[in-house]
């Protein structure tokens, strides 16, 4: 129903736009506070690039901070990502990642960006206390953070926005009646525009989701995709049917998709029960994160990355790499 209304084919919208406006007035005097001087930003000793999205849901931010991070180690820098850590609870904040940290605690976004890349990772909701935490552990050179476009206490060297190329910003209202965080008037002040998928418009920089080998969460055995049968596919990400829609482009014809709530906790009674006799079990890497500790031989997850044209990704690097100094 509430893509229905995001996407504007419900007139339903109609009746959440008192909250919308309200919701829209909130973010407008919060973003004037920090212009007028009224509240201050705090400016890390390193540059600070945020990766963000415009609208709620899922639009491929993640994956982008991967690339991101990979890319600029590949070039000897040391790279530190902050988080708000959405979906975990520690004891306290903030929290630097080890190799005991749980999803529980940290969150899923940070935890697959930290066994991704190996990178420093902190979480924490303020995000200025993240990144003095990572700061007083960690000789970095940058930090990337992962969300937070709207987290105007954290002062930024270079802004990112992520678009869904085929949602891109649905009735273009605010949140509720919309998908909205802020009005797509926003793109004027950004410093790069990355649309995931359909058409790339001027000056915006086209990116894709590109697939990788299959992994088993109980071995760590890869093949391809293709090779599994009998599957029950399951997602719980800000938009599983882009999940779906990927196995099918594969080829492959899943016996049943099941979908959960962004950032859903899981048990071994939950998702056992989701299959029967040789059936397998796939999930997203996101999902992947959270069932390590209780995996079952037929449990597998797809990997994706990101994927930019060579000229793309030269360009919005070199353009990162010339923050530091």
């Amino acid at each position: 129903m509430i893509e229905r209304i995001w996407s504007g084919r419900s007139p339903l919208y109609l009746f959440l736009l008192p909250l919308s406006w309200l919701y829209g007035f909130v973010t407008f005097a919060i973003r004037c506070s920090y212009r007028a001087g009224l509240r201050r930003s705090w400016h890390a000793p390193r540059p600070v690039v945020v990766v963000g999205n415009l609208t709620a849901g899922g639009n491929g931010k993640t994956p982008v901070v991967i690339w991101l991070v990979e890319h600029l180690q590949q070039r000897g820098l040391k790279v530190g990502v902050v988080s708000r850590g959405y979906g975990g609870k520690a004891d306290h904040y903030p929290l630097v990642l080890t190799s005991t940290t749980q999803t529980s605690e940290a969150g899923d976004e940070p935890m697959l960006i930290f066994q991704r890349t190996g990178a420093s990772v902190a979480v924490a909701p303020k995000r200025v206390e993240a990144v003095q935490a990572l700061l007083k552990q960690n000789d970095v050179d940058i930090i990337i953070t992962d969300d937070g476009l709207q987290h105007y206490a954290l002062g930024r060297d270079f802004e990112i926005v992520v678009i869904d190329g085929k949602r891109r910003f649905g009735n273009g209202w605010w949140l509720p009646a919309g998908p909205m965080r802020e009005r797509a008037s926003r793109l004027k002040t950004v410093d790069a525009v990355i649309v995931n998928g359909g058409e790339a418009r001027t000056k915006e920089l086209g990116m894709t989701l590109a697939p990788s080998l299959a992994v088993n969460l109980a071995t760590g055995q890869r093949k391809p995709v293709e090779e599994l049968a009998s599957v029950v596919a399951m997602a719980g990400i800000g938009h599983p049917p882009r999940f779906f829609a990927t196995l099918s482009a594969l080829g492959m014809k899943t016996e049943r998709n099941v979908t959960f709530a962004d950032h859903q906790a899981y048990s071994l009674e939950q998702l056992s029960v989701l299959t029967q006799g040789d059936q397998v079990l796939l999930m997203t890497e996101k999902d992947a994160v959270k069932c390590r500790n209780f995996a079952q031989s037929n449990w597998w997850y797809l990997p994706v990355d990101a994927v930019f044209d060579r000229a793309s990704g030269e360009q919005l690097l070199a353009k990162i790499m010339g923050l530091i100094k």
